[in-house]
């Protein structure tokens, strides 16, 4: 696949992760990149700086936790390395996700209409009421999202999305909401933000997380306390509809124009 580079982000403590997708990825005939992911128990006071933890208490209604930070700051650093490289397309990839033999009809399908989306998900928590507009491979689809889809095991993107979520005001940094709950937001960074349904990539609920311990104290704030985040989830959640509406109408005019069959 000309232009595209894989990227697998894995903690250097995680070696039975990297076996694991590597497996897949061969069978698969993608080679990848490993990116040696930040580590929560090594984060440095530069890395610790990124976080606006006042922000993410009022959107996220949550205490953040170092596991959160260096994941988000792994992705950014692909996204880094991906600028620095001189492939047209990356797909990053987290070591907990299974790629299912679809995947490389996709990324084919993707690439042949890459003026057609800047990022697109290859896997969701979340449906995020997809709309169709594009047939991408057979059974596959490119989609424009109404509604939230979380997720972040498994993406596409073009270089002007990496420079979109790397520039200095309204970018990505610093950090105010988990990675997955921010970098979808299409309207805020200009961008052509996409699903494809169903997916190639599912996240594998059997591997245990390594953002956080399942035996840490609550993290979520009493109701009380969530007003803001309610407020903001909201507001988040009715630009979504209406950015995923405009999108959506523009490119079932793009598909008339061109004489395109989305379900083709």
């Amino acid at each position: 696949m000309n232009g595209l580079q894989t990227w697998v982000i894995n903690l250097d403590r995680a070696p039975e992760r990297l076996a694991r997708i590597s497996a897949q990825l061969q069978r698969l005939q993608l080679p990848f990149t490993r990116l040696s992911a930040i580590d929560a128990r090594a984060l440095t006071p530069e890395q610790r700086a990124a976080l606006d933890e006042p922000a993410y208490r009022r959107k996220h209604g949550m205490t953040p936790v170092a596991g959160e930070l260096g994941c988000y700051l792994s992705h950014v650093q692909v996204m880094r390395e991906f600028l620095a490289s001189d492939a047209a397309f990356a797909l990053v990839l987290e070591d907990d996700v299974l790629l299912h033999d679809t995947l490389p009809a996709v990324l084919q399908g993707l690439m042949r209409h890459a003026a057609r989306w800047d990022v697109a998900k290859l896997s969701a928590v979340h449906s995020g009421t997809p709309v169709r507009v594009l047939a991408l491979a057979r059974g596959h689809f490119l989609a424009v999202m109404l509604s939230r889809c979380t997720g972040a095991s498994a993406y596409l993107l073009n270089r002007h999305a990496a420079q979109a979520y790397l520039r200095g005001e309204g970018g990505l940094l610093p950090m105010s909401l988990p990675y997955d709950h921010v970098f979808d937001q299409g309207w805020r960074f200009g961008l052509k933000f996409r699903l494809v349904t169903p997916t190639p990539c599912t996240h594998d609920e059997q591997i245990p997380t390594t953002i956080g311990a399942s035996n840490s104290p609550p993290r979520k704030f009493h109701w009380t306390q969530r007003l803001p985040t309610y407020a903001y989830r909201l507001g988040n959640e009715w630009r979504r509809l209406l950015h995923g509406m405009a999108q959506a109408a523009r490119e079932k005019w793009a598909n008339r124009r061109f004489r395109v069959n989305p379900e083709a």
